[in-house]
């Protein structure tokens, strides 16, 4: 089912596609190193960050209540099968992904048991998958070599890698609206001026964004706010806030198995729920 941490992955993965359309390995579209993750940078990262010229970007959710919507009868929603167009080849204890993305698949890679998935989104490429699989991995402190559209765990045990296409039918059981907030921490105004309109644009150009249960969030622009009037003069502050409107749904076939017999990790990047 859809959850609150599912969204926040979700707008991570579009905002790092966004500044990195080719994938971490290639240097970003606005010239600069960005860091993208969930959750309120440290003061003392953060320092170091800006004093290297790095940009933070968070994703939260915003500190205003959940609004409850939901409205529609409770009913079972056929999900349309997705064609598999994007491959990936293992080899050893590496993964390298290749094809069109689209949509309804997911890929993920199991390490030592522990199960990481990715939910495929509009803007993706093979690229943009490695690397958000690699990101999500780091957050689990495995050392990830990542390039182009490849990825290897040179400390794992057992390593695999899948892709496969969403189908089967959702119960929604309630709908609700919250508001989550991107904030952009830049060392200039230059910087900021430059991440802000990337990633905005992206975002304001998308109405829904799906998610791994197979569900799609609807995202409208709510507001920002800019500052300049920090206590760290190193700071230049700009918040871009969206809201989702997103349904709690009760799967009757799931998206996709993705492993068999394993136990399912929850990790900075993957979607709880999901029957790995």
């Amino acid at each position: 089912m859809a959850d609150q941490a599912d969204v926040e992955n979700a707008l991570a993965a579009l905002v790092a596609n966004a500044l990195y359309p080719n994938g971490a390995a290639a240097p970003s579209v606005v010239g600069c190193t960005c860091r993208i993750y969930r959750g309120l940078p440290t003061a003392p990262a953060l320092d170091g960050d800006l004093a290297a010229g790095i940009v933070n970007v968070s994703v939260v959710a915003d500190a205003g209540p959940v609004k409850n919507v939901t409205r529609y009868p409770r009913s079972w929603v056929a999900v349309t099968p997705v064609a598999e167009t994007l491959d990936v080849a293992v080899q050893c204890n590496g993964a390298s992904f290749s094809g069109r993305c689209a949509v309804g698949q997911l890929a993920g890679v199991i390490v030592d048991g522990a199960v990481f998935p990715y939910a495929v989104q509009s803007n993706d490429s093979p690229a943009t998958v490695a690397s958000n699989l690699a990101a999500t991995l780091r957050a689990a402190r495995w050392i990830v070599n990542y390039s182009g559209s490849s990825i290897i765990v040179p400390a794992a045990q057992s390593f695999s890698a899948r892709v496969v296409a969403g189908a089967g039918a959702l119960l929604e059981m309630k709908r609700q609206i919250q508001g989550f907030r991107i904030s952009l921490w830049c060392p200039d105004p230059g910087s900021r001026d430059a991440v802000a309109p990337a990633i905005d644009g992206a975002l304001c150009s998308l109405t829904f964004i799906p998610l791994a249960d197979g569900s799609s969030a609807r995202i409208m622009f709510q507001g920002g706010l800019t500052q300049d009037g920090t206590a760290d003069a190193s700071l230049y502050l700009r918040d871009l806030v969206y809201d989702a409107e997103f349904p709690t749904t009760v799967a009757q076939i799931m998206p996709a198995m993705l492993f068999g017999d394993t136990a399912f990790t929850v990790n900075a990047i993957s979607l709880e729920n999901l029957t790995s």
